[in-house]
């Protein structure tokens, strides 16, 4: 950080307390012209649904402390950060790290969390307006630090940061820690079946077969987005929704009124995908769109179709991407299924920083072996992908 330069941290707690014009020409200055925001859930929008839909705050673990920094009379940086009171809805899993940590009699909760909340997708976290990035992400940095130490809090972890917010941060001595997710590359192609003929012939003819069987399901499949979407959409997303938030994570992180908030101020950046029978609808797909690159959310169904879910979480997603020229979706957490439907897995990132000395060289070692285990482990899945390896595949 420049030292001539005087920067004022401030700590939020909520929203409400930064216009929202200040923290967008941080969070998505690419925005500016009317365009998309290269992810939509650091908005300003996005996380202020989450605050007042009650997704966040009381009562759900999850306390907002964001960050402002000022300099020359302006907000030149911010950051999405939470006070956790657990390790739910982040999906870079530290359970060990807590119960080791408690084990040796520390208070591994409350953390501090800099993430968007249930949102398992890389984006920036130290938000900078253009010509600060260096300086503002250092005093991000340094605040957050801060807070904790101030506040005897055990940890600070920044999730599904940058490739290039990682290894700044690890110049600055945090912990950078590799995990994976499947996600699709769109390789120019012009139609879904152009991305068929990358395929082995195996993989090809399952697809198509898959696809034939979904739709087959007695009813219609329709994509929609902005005012396609309806409020009496969210009526049965919620429905499926909260059936496999259940399921998963034994109750939904997200409100009913989230999606009346989305309904007003997000249905421009999502994709919803419902499979329609007898005029109501019966399984749902929740896609939030960036400026090059389609978020797979959520998932659910009331009814239960072969191979619909792959249809309408996948393959749907990857019609959309081509159609508008995306150059990537983003299929979420884990789920190995994805990887024989052209979802190839790559490397994700995180930082950490543990206030216990001796904890903190504990995980810096179990994080090294973790990173060479993640590596061996992409190349092996990749070595399995769908795609076309032999000149007889080639010919096929």
């Amino acid at each position: 950080m420049d030292g001539s330069i005087p920067i004022e941290i401030e700590v939020l707690s909520s929203l409400t307390q930064v216009e929202a014009v200040d923290w967008d020409a941080c969070a998505c200055p690419e925005a500016g012209d009317g365009g998309r925001p290269f992810d939509p859930f650091t908005t300003h929008r996005f996380l202020s649904a989450l605050e007042r839909s009650r997704s966040v705050g009381t009562g759900t673990g999850w306390s907002p402390r964001h960050l402002v920094a000022r300099a020359e009379g302006q907000v030149i940086a911010v950051a999405p950060l939470y006070a956790k009171g657990h390790s739910q809805g982040e999906y870079i899993f530290d359970h060990n790290w807590a119960q080791a940590y408690e084990r040796a009699g520390g208070q591994y909760y409350p953390k501090l969390q800099m993430a968007v909340p249930f949102t398992p997708a890389t984006g920036r976290r130290f938000l900078t307006r253009p010509g600060w990035r260096e300086t503002g992400m250092a005093a991000l940095v340094q605040g957050a630090v801060q807070l904790a130490e101030t506040n005897d809090l055990s940890s600070l972890h920044i999730t599904f940061c940058t490739e290039d917010e990682a290894e700044a941060g690890e110049r600055m001595g945090l912990m950078p820690r590799a995990s994976q997710q499947f996600h699709w590359e769109n390789d120019g192609y012009t139609d879904f079946d152009g991305f068929l003929d990358t395929l082995s012939s195996r993989k090809r003819k399952n697809i198509r077969k898959e696809r034939a069987e979904a739709q087959g399901f007695g009813g219609e499949i329709v994509a929609l987005t902005g005012d396609q979407i309806r409020p009496e959409h969210w009526d049965a997303f919620w429905v499926f929704y909260q059936d496999t938030g259940a399921r998963k994570w034994g109750q939904p992180y997200l409100t009913r009124s989230f999606f009346d908030l989305a309904q007003d101020r997000l249905r421009d950046d999502m994709l919803l995908v419902l499979a329609i029978r007898d005029g109501r609808p019966v399984a749902g797909a929740l896609n939030f769109i960036g400026r090059d690159v389609l978020y797979g959310r959520y998932w659910g169904c009331t009814e239960h179709h072969p191979c619909l879910h792959f249809e309408l979480c996948y393959y749907q997603a990857i019609d959309f991407a081509i159609a508008h020229g995306l150059s990537r979706v983003e299929a979420g957490a884990q789920g190995m299924h994805k990887l024989a439907r052209g979802y190839m897995p790559v490397q994700t990132h995180s930082l950490h920083w543990v206030r216990d000395g001796g904890f903190a060289r504990a995980i810096e070692h179990y994080l090294a072996a973790e990173r060479a285990a993640v590596d061996e482990e992409i190349e092996v899945m990749t070595g399995y992908g769908p795609f076309k390896r032999t000149q007889m595949e080639e010919q096929d």
